[in-house]
């Protein structure tokens, strides 16, 4: 019998496997973060329906974003808040939709001028409706740092995002839709706390960190009414057009277990990918198994990871490159200059998101005239928790009116 091997994701959750399995649990753990982190007990959360969907809601008008729904008690790990329902608008074609997510306030009385605002945005958890982190007494794996923004005072609205949590597909990494979700996510909160100041900020996670940096991108015009601060982006996937390429097959395992959801996402917007001409063999056969996050289909992800090859995630043919890389280029970050300061967090040790591919969109955004700070941390994983802690501060930093620093000036981070 194989020895059994305790692993240690980036997100603090030990897990158990098997020595011949225990490089690639690693590796796992930065791809499917939620594959390390959800508890029997969360699998169990019982699922919200009656909800109007989001395709059959009307197109929006601007003083419906936000508008709160419907809202319920929500006992989570160490949180009281509410779980919501509450308009936003689609990225991709515009339509009005239906996006969950929770709300909650710190105790005690506001202080003057209303209680800040932030807007969390969380890492992938996966792409069914199970995966909506509203439905999980941890909001799997985010928990922790609404507690930590909590205990600085800030009113916290969580988005879920679209598609997640409420009926049709989740645009996954669809960075306009994502923006929409958590601007309109302040726009909700405000409308369910009084003390709740229009001044707000972003942060995020992962897929949060593009979510993030796209909200300050679109908090000028879509965030009217409204008072943006900055946004704390941590492991961006900013620009994901380097993951396909031609010749030899260059990705990591994380990265091609990735790549099916990345796949899905793109579908939403473009009906007519054929998944085929990127992924074959047991990522083809076994998208369920990606797509989870909870119970016994993502138990099986480990068992999908030790059989994929190299030649899984080769592109069909140069065409099939091209048109990808044209897709991914489209929704790249950059997109337009961002309505406040930004800080960047890059992991010296992704094997995700390369560490490369998110300076350089930090260095069109610098050329574009963003403020930025740039955090490179050598020795951090994807996602890596260590980094949240600076990030909260920065954030309460720019409530507090103090200066951004901008590495794009050649000015020093702290």
């Amino acid at each position: 019998m194989a020895a059994s091997w305790l692993i240690r994701c980036s997100d603090g959750h030990n897990r158990s496997v098997t020595r011949t399995g225990a490089l690639l649990a690693v590796l796992l753990c930065a791809a499917v973060l939620v594959g390390c982190s959800a508890t029997a007990d969360e699998q169990q959360t019982p699922r919200t329906t009656a909800t109007p969907t989001s395709e059959t809601a009307a197109p929006p008008d601007p003083a419906d974003r936000g508008v709160v729904v419907s809202a319920e008690p929500f006992t989570g790990t160490g949180l009281t808040g509410q779980r919501i329902l509450y308009r936003s608008t689609s990225g991709i074609d515009g339509r009005g939709t239906e996006v969950s997510g929770t709300v909650f306030v710190p105790p005690g009385q506001a202080p003057p001028g209303g209680w800040p605002v932030v807007s969390l945005g969380h890492p992938t958890t996966g792409l069914l409706d199970e995966c909506a982190p509203s439905r999980h007494p941890d909001l799997l794996g985010s928990a922790g740092l609404v507690r930590d923004l909590l205990a600085r005072g800030f009113v916290v609205s969580a988005t879920d995002y679209e598609g997640l949590g409420t009926d049709g597909p989740h645009p996954y990494l669809e960075p306009i839709t994502a923006a929409y979700n958590m601007i309109d996510a302040v726009r909700a909160a405000r409308m369910l706390v009084p003390d709740a100041s229009p001044r707000w900020a972003a942060i995020g996670v992962s897929q949060g960190g593009q979510a993030s940096w796209a909200a300050a991108e679109r908090a000028g015009q879509y965030g009217d009414g409204l008072e943006f601060v900055g946004s704390a982006s941590l492991s961006p996937p900013a620009d994901l057009s380097p993951i396909v390429s031609d010749g030899p097959p260059n990705l990591d395992l994380p990265q091609q277990i990735f790549l099916p959801m990345l796949l899905d996402g793109l579908s939403v917007s473009h009906p007519d990918l054929d998944a085929s001409a990127y992924i074959r063999g047991p990522l083809a056969d076994n998208r369920d198994v990606i797509r989870s996050c909870t119970g016994a289909l993502a138990s099986r992800k480990l068992s999908v990871a030790l059989n994929v090859t190299p030649a899984d995630t080769l592109p069909r043919s140069d065409s099939d490159v091209v048109r990808m890389r044209d897709w991914l280029t489209a929704d790249a970050l950059p997109q337009q200059p961002a309505a406040g300061p930004l800080l960047v967090v890059v992991a010296g040790r992704d094997n995700l998101i390369r560490p490369d591919w998110t300076t350089a969109a930090v260095g069109r955004a610098c050329g574009q005239g963003d403020v930025i700070e740039l955090r490179y941390r050598a020795d951090d994983v994807h996602a890596d928790s260590k980094a949240l802690p600076g990030a909260v501060d920065w954030i309460t930093d720019r409530f507090y009116g103090v200066p951004a620093v901008s590495t794009c000036a050649g000015q020093a981070p702290r």
